[in-house]
């Protein structure tokens, strides 16, 4: 009885169009969350304004640095003080986003304090 081996016939990948999405992502950082909240909804006012698709503001882990000091010069190690800073962030992605857009967010002036990163994805 021969042996028959089993052809198989190596499937032919379906070339998926994928039109990739264009996004704007903007991370805004700041030490009091209701600076931040207001810088948010600035930014969220201007871009809805032109008509943009907005996913968030996504709130993101706050950042808790904390330091230990010394109470004392050099005497009394037991004596300490503990300060923290918080730093409160958020997410904002604006999809397929419009020069319109783009330049009424970069014309927009925003409190100090609020630190702003834009990456194109």
């Amino acid at each position: 009885m021969p042996e028959t081996k089993k052809t198989t016939k190596p499937r032919a990948k379906k070339a998926a169009a994928v039109a990739e999405v264009q996004r704007l992502r903007i991370k805004v950082r700041a030490y009091e969350h209701k600076v931040l909240d207001a810088s948010v909804k600035q930014i969220l006012d201007t871009a809805l304004r032109y008509d943009a698709k907005i996913a968030g503001p996504i709130p993101l882990p706050t950042e808790i640095k904390k330091y230990t000091v010394n109470r004392s010069t050099f005497i009394y190690k037991d004596a300490r003080e503990q300060f923290e800073m918080r730093i409160h962030k958020r997410v904002i992605d604006i999809l397929d986003p419009t020069p319109k857009v783009i330049e009424a967010l970069t014309n927009l002036s925003l409190p100090s304090g609020v630190t702003i990163d834009v990456k194109m994805a």
